[in-house]
């Protein structure tokens, strides 16, 4: 296949991003669905709350902590195709090998071997859309992208919803999702073929800093960070919905379904809002997410469902808005580092703060709400920060 002109047209970027949208639409069914039940059935095999928030934790540790590594290597190489093939394919293995555990500790190995998948992929794919996203505003193609994403996340926990009200077996709910697993691998492959080189849809620019990447990177990491750390995951959220009886098993995927709605919208609404007035619609997530919490942990079931959309709203913000801002920060050919670097210190804090939560929830439920709504109202003033020193932020060329 000739090698793709800079001449392409938005239209064909946009074509781009979909179809990467897809790929993700289909992992999202794998392993968001599989996300809705792992904080029960970790709990049905015998896990402590504790044991719940140190896995989901150490799960995104290794999801994000790795990709200081991936991002590295897909800048080295610009092998970005092989590298998110490896991932991908790590994460449709391991989830329905959930079927045939019976240990919550094998059960754990392979939620994390999971997240190691999605480390090795995340970087090089981010990469590959940031050069499509520049021409038509990065907000808007991450955006478009995380709202495939969350559709793939919301059928997925419908999907599994169906299997365990017709089977009553977390095992079916996992086996199930073997066959999206199949298109995932079926999509990224005709991606491949049609579009081989990716770099090709932004012209390259000049390094835009020496010896580093700017202050306002560092500045925003530091904001992220905060974030990061005070958002519970959902399988700590499902494991009190099922200890607390808050939800029967079969309902909790589908507040989790209406989470990822939220998110797919919160993606398109946040990410056009995002290349008109910058990191600040930022600060108004933060504030809205930070009530999800009590709503969750206090609540009943309406309540809850209430916290589960505004978590969702949250989450939608972090995986577009989030990853749209590192793009215009950096050049081109430091995009894969960028995108590494970022998310580990974000994996870091998320780990830091999901182990935390999962120790605080054990003593304390009224702590763990206090350090979840802390924490997003603290990014606040940072995220205010960092969008005064905005201006000094290089702008992408593309």
């Amino acid at each position: 296949m000739q090698r793709l002109s800079s001449g392409l047209t938005q239209r064909t970027a946009l074509t781009f991003v979909i179809l990467l949208g897809v790929v993700s639409l289909f992992g999202d069914i794998v392993y968001e669905g599989a996300r809705s039940i792992t904080g029960p059935y970790l709990g049905v095999l015998g896990a402590s709350a504790t044991v719940v928030g140190i896995t989901a934790g150490l799960g995104e540790l290794v999801g994000y902590g790795l990709r200081l590594v991936s991002g590295y290597v897909s800048d080295r190489t610009q092998q970005y195709w092989p590298i998110t093939l490896l991932g991908y394919g790590l994460t449709v293995v391991a989830v329905p090998l959930l079927a045939l555990v019976g240990r919550w500790e094998l059960a754990a190995a392979l939620i994390i071997v999971e997240r190691l998948g999605k480390a090795i992929r995340t970087p090089a794919r981010d990469a590959m859309l940031s050069h499509a996203t520049a021409r038509m505003g990065h907000g808007w193609g991450f955006g478009v992208h995380e709202a495939l994403d969350q559709v793939g996340a919301t059928t997925g926990a419908l999907f599994v919803a169906a299997a365990l009200a017709a089977r009553d077996s977390y095992e079916t709910g996992f086996a199930v999702l073997a066959l999206p697993g199949v298109l995932v691998l079926t999509t990224l492959i005709a991606a491949r073929l049609l579009y081989p080189r990716p770099q090709d849809l932004e012209r390259a620019t000049p390094p835009l800093t020496t010896g580093g990447f700017p202050r306002v990177y560092w500045l925003y990491m530091a904001a992220v960070a905060v974030v990061a750390a005070g958002y519970a995951d959902f399988p700590l959220i499902a494991y009190y919905f099922q200890q607390e009886r808050v939800l029967s098993s079969s309902v909790i995927p589908l507040y989790f379904a209406v989470a990822m709605a939220a998110d797919a919208l919160a993606a398109l609404v946040f990410g056009r809002l995002f290349d008109r007035i910058g990191l600040r619609v930022l600060m108004v997530v933060s504030l809205l997410a930070a009530f999800f919490a009590p709503l969750v942990f206090l609540g009943g079931a309406s309540l809850a469902l209430l916290g589960v959309a505004l978590w969702g709203i949250g989450l939608g913000a972090q995986e577009s808005i989030m990853r749209a801002a590192i793009a215009p920060m950096v050049s081109t050919q430091r995009r894969g580092t960028a995108y590494g670097v970022f998310n580990t210190g974000y994996g870091l804090f998320w780990f830091l703060g999901s182990a935390l939560m999962g120790i605080l929830y054990d003593l304390s439920l009224p702590a763990l709400i206090v350090f979840s709504t802390g924490m997003q109202l603290a990014s606040i003033p940072l995220l205010l920060w960092v969008g005064r020193a905005e201006p000094e932020r290089p702008a992408a060329t593309g």
